[in-house]
């Protein structure tokens, strides 16, 4: 299920001039580059695409030169070149040429072809998952851009409530109701927000440069702010972790080079067949000969073992790795639950109760007595500002925790086709 937010509003003045400040007159595409159209540009550009695309092929062509069998060879031997006694070096030489094949058995290369189609296969795993990390670290930066925006009206705010608190001491220090130095507070106040509203707006600036740096974007970017407020569903509690994939695929290959050491101990006879020429009479005969290794399985029992050992690890990473992300899941899912209890309570009760409270301590101070005074005012005005802070802290680190999902689940996976077809 979708969890729930309430949606809270700044005052419609202070949003009508951010929006009229810092986007004038934008195109609708200029404003809305969303999450998705951030990650594929990330992995059209991502230099490591022609690195995994270079090792692929060098597993490819390694799969075909597994497909080639023994070579053919032709041998040629001069016998009685040189010897004791009486002897003619051309009347008493014997040549011979031989023909000479070798045929595989055991199923050799069906299995040599196997072991390096799934050889092939980890490579692409690994692949995959390092360009996956990378779409993890950009979706990082997206939700730190998304924050950093998200600053700026707060920041907007404190500054508009510093400055209408300013015009109010100045009232009732002409009046005499309050102390000239608390004029000058409110004015410190005012000068303290006017930075932190300059800053905010530079460090969402550079927060969207750094977005934009990933897929080598010199200048500054839009984006999407609206999905900052909007909360992602969770995978399914059974979803399936995406480096499984390597692990799996590492296990087949290792399972693949077993079935081969296996196929290698059949031993492999070799026939040959040639013509014998005698110098001495100049006659000629055929002969044939053959040969088969002895020993074959004994001497590849070492590759047999050291292949289903690697097979039994395999299998071994895949169950601690299943149980390691289930356990990272549950307390990915575990915190997001606890963030959006959270931020209910705070919609629902701390950030009404904090706005009443500015209105009445502000209201109260307004009428000139002195039942409140300036530091309540300012007080009230903080705690409501920090209440403000608090919820987009929480928005931050449920979309963080969020990215991690993504990670692990591999969500964005389908965005890495396009980029390893270009």
């Amino acid at each position: 299920m979708f969890p729930s937010v309430c949606p809270r509003a700044f005052p419609r003045l202070t949003v009508a001039l951010l929006v009229g400040a810092f986007f004038p007159a934008l195109p609708l595409a200029a404003q809305g580059l969303s999450l998705t159209d951030a990650l594929s540009r990330v992995a059209q550009a991502d230099p490591g695409v022609a690195v995994t695309a270079a090792q692929r092929d060098a597993a490819t062509a390694a799969m075909r030169q597994a497909e080639v069998r023994p070579q053919d060879v032709v041998t040629v031997d001069l016998e009685d070149l040189a010897r004791t006694g009486p002897y003619t070096p051309i009347a008493s030489t014997q040549t011979t040429a031989w023909y000479e094949r070798t045929w595989e058995r055991g199923g050799k290369r069906e299995a040599r072809v196997g072991a390096a189609r799934l050889s092939r296969d980890v490579t692409q795993q690994r692949g995959r998952l390092r360009q996956l990390d990378i779409l993890a670290q950009a979706q990082a930066a997206w939700v730190e851009a998304l924050a950093a925006e998200a600053e700026i009206p707060v920041a907007l705010e404190r500054l508009t409530l510093a400055q209408r608190l300013e015009r109010e001491v100045a009232r009732r220090v002409g009046r005499a109701l309050d102390p000239l130095f608390a004029l000058e507070r409110a004015r410190t106040a005012v000068a303290q927000a006017r930075i932190a509203h300059e800053q905010a707006i530079e460090a969402a600036r550079l927060a969207r440069m750094s977005l934009a740096a990933w897929w080598g974007a010199d200048g500054d970017v839009q984006i999407d702010t609206s999905s900052f407020s909007r909360l992602a569903p969770d995978p399914a509690a059974d979803a399936q972790p995406i480096d499984v994939a390597l692990l799996d695929a590492e296990r087949d290959a290792a399972a693949a080079r077993a079935r081969l050491a296996e196929a290698n101990s059949a031993t492999d006879p070799t026939l040959r067949a040639g013509l014998r020429h005698y110098g001495q009479g100049n006659d000629v005969s055929i002969v044939v000969g053959g040969s088969i290794p002895l020993g074959g399985r004994r001497a590849q029992r070492g590759n047999v073992e050291q292949a289903e050992a690697e097979r039994r690890v395999a299998e071994a990473e895949i169950a601690v790795l299943r149980v390691q992300v289930k356990r990272d899941m549950d307390r990915l899912l575990a915190q997001r639950a606890a963030i959006v209890r959270e931020i209910n309570k705070i919609d629902n009760a701390v950030l009404p109760s904090a706005e009443r409270a500015v209105m009445l301590v502000r209201d109260g101070y307004n009428r000139g007595g002195t039942a409140f005074t300036f530091l309540e005012v300012t007080q009230a005005q903080e705690a409501m500002i920090d209440a403000y802070d608090r919820r987009i802290t929480l928005l931050k680190s449920y979309h963080l925790d969020g990215a991690r999902l993504d990670r692990l689940t591999g969500r964005y996976a389908p965005l890495l086709a396009s980029a390893e077809n270009r």
